[in-house]
């Protein structure tokens, strides 16, 4: 039976929801603990995570309080480590495919997400590339996908991995936020999320991540676009 699980994490951050989502997933019992990433407590960086970044875990150990991190506990960060290690110790979630071929499809479906579709809309969305860089790389991940399903079939780490950066690009999008031109957001969103043209498969699939329960129950979408709105606020002056 896995241990005792205490989670460090940030609604703000894409890279915490996603092992938020695999906790969800995996049903895992585990405590949350938020992390103010503009005034992060002082022992955070000594006691759970050097590098004073979300998501950490600290596994097993005493039960004592997450602002108390016992020595004892091991502690581990990075998302997509934290990802596969619940789906590792949750093999029923069905997180990690058992098939050798999905899992290796699953991994290189992630990395597509981590160095083409996550960079391009970054650059994208501070208005340091045009829309059509962008487009470029969902064409690539939608090339990924299978004619149904998710990005493997079955639900999977790939799927976990993406999500996130969906959601707050939904976000960006939606209230026109970023660097781009002022009025392209809304659709551009629409452009991705039809169902139909150049994009039918991706928005197909957009939407079907966004339905997931695990993603509802890990995202605080009142708290992010007002959080997004102040951060995005000068971009265009």
């Amino acid at each position: 039976m896995p241990e005792r699980i205490v989670l460090y994490t940030a609604k703000i951050c894409p890279y915490a929801q996603r092992v938020e989502i695999a906790l969800h997933e995996a049903k895992a019992p585990h405590i949350q603990y938020q992390i103010d990433l503009q005034n992060k407590p002082e022992w955070y960086a000594p006691k759970v995570n050097p590098a004073s970044k979300v998501p950490a875990i600290a596994y097993g150990g005493p039960d004592v309080p997450p602002d108390q991190p016992s020595p004892e506990s091991v502690k581990l960060a990075e998302s997509l480590i934290l990802v596969e290690f619940v789906a590792d110790l949750f093999p029923q979630s069905g997180l990690l495919p058992t098939d050798p071929v999905l899992r290796a499809k699953a991994r290189f479906f992630i990395d597509g997400v981590s160095t083409k579709l996550v960079p391009a809309w970054h650059a994208f969305s501070q208005g340091k590339t045009s829309v059509e860089d962008y487009y470029k790389a969902v064409e690539y991940i939608q090339d990924l996908l299978p004619a149904q399903g998710f990005a493997v079939g079955q639900y999977s780490i790939a799927d976990v991995a993406i999500t996130p950066f969906l959601a707050r690009a939904k976000i960006t999008l939606l209230n026109d936020l970023g660097g781009y031109p002022e009025g392209e957001g809304p659709k551009i969103l629409n452009e991705l999320r039809s169902g139909t043209g150049r994009f039918a498969r991706f928005g197909k699939y957009f939407t079907d991540l966004l339905e997931r329960e695990s993603f509802k129950a890990t995202f605080d979408e009142a708290y992010i676009t007002e959080r997004y709105k102040a951060r995005f606020a000068n971009l265009r002056q």
